[in-house]
């Protein structure tokens, strides 16, 4: 199957601006998955929470998905794509996966980065695994990437391919990052960045495949918009085996692992957690 990023600048605020750049972009590649931006349907830097909320989709009555369902339709692809989700009185920082038939599953950003924290609220479901027939899609959006946890957890449930929309803005880190849960999962990577500048931001491109031995098999420039696609095999993502007596899932020990779960009072990652606690409370004095 083929798989690719679609490396573009959201313009901020605007969808339908947007819109005609992916159409643009994506009209005549060929493609099984494409995987588009973070907050694809509303840019990211916004000014407030209101402007936040003001550029908010319900999916249900969202233009923006409409359009990615009529382009999956015409071209017999699936997208992921960032999406800015008003639910309830709520916004969340979603991954949408869209097929042929329509939507046909979400994701929301269980870490969330910086200012994201004044606007949205964390994820409230544990990352799922989507079946597309011939192969098995997670998706997990941007700060993520710094959290070995979710990406394990993803590949247990067999995902062969993890979808990441991103808007990353510090420089080579994620991009370094990325090949090494693929390999240290054994499933392929898409990671989509946007490139541009939104106020104070300057977004960092490098939108990057990897497979699951670790290596990218396709990397874009860092301030271009542009798409990449890639023919892979879902199934190499099935082999487990780093050698002949060592498998990443049957070797683990998770009875030895109950302290990522049930870290004691006094632990250093507790005491880091109390701090950041006091220092909000401050704050809010």
């Amino acid at each position: 199957m083929k798989i690719g990023f679609v490396q573009l600048a959201p313009v901020l605020g605007d969808p339908d601006a947007t819109m005609q750049k992916i159409d643009r972009l994506i009209q005549d590649k060929t493609a099984d998955l494409l995987v588009l931006p973070e907050l694809c349907n509303s840019g990211y830097n916004f000014r407030d929470a209101t402007q936040a909320r003001e550029w908010a989709e319900e999916i249900e009555h969202s233009g923006f998905i409409r359009f990615l369902e009529a382009k999956c339709s015409e071209l017999d692809l699936h997208i992921v794509s960032g999406f800015n989700e008003m639910a309830g009185d709520h916004l969340y920082n979603t991954a949408v996966l869209v097929g042929p038939e329509g939507l046909q599953g979400k994701y929301r950003k269980i870490h969330l980065f910086m200012k994201e924290k004044d606007y949205f609220h964390p994820g409230d479901r544990e990352p799922a695994v989507f079946d597309l027939g011939e192969c098995k899609v997670g998706c997990l959006v941007c700060f993520d990437w710094i959290f070995p946890e979710v990406w394990r957890i993803l590949a247990l449930k067999g995902a062969d391919i993890i979808c990441h929309p991103s808007n990353l803005v510090l420089p080579g880190l994620a991009q370094s990052a990325v090949p090494i849960h693929a390999l240290s999962n054994r499933i392929f990577v898409v990671t989509a960045n946007r490139t541009g500048k939104e106020g104070d931001l300057a977004f960092t491109g490098l939108s990057t495949i990897a497979d699951p031995r670790g290596n990218i098999l396709l990397q874009a420039s860092g301030d271009k918009e542009e798409v990449g696609v890639v023919e892979i095999d879902p199934s190499l993502s099935s082999n487990k085996w780093v050698t002949p007596r060592n498998h990443i899932f049957d070797d683990r020990r998770p009875e030895l692992y109950r302290y990522l779960v049930n870290s004691p009072p006094d632990s250093p990652g507790a005491e880091g957690r109390l701090k950041s606690k006091g220092k909000e409370r401050e704050g809010n004095r």
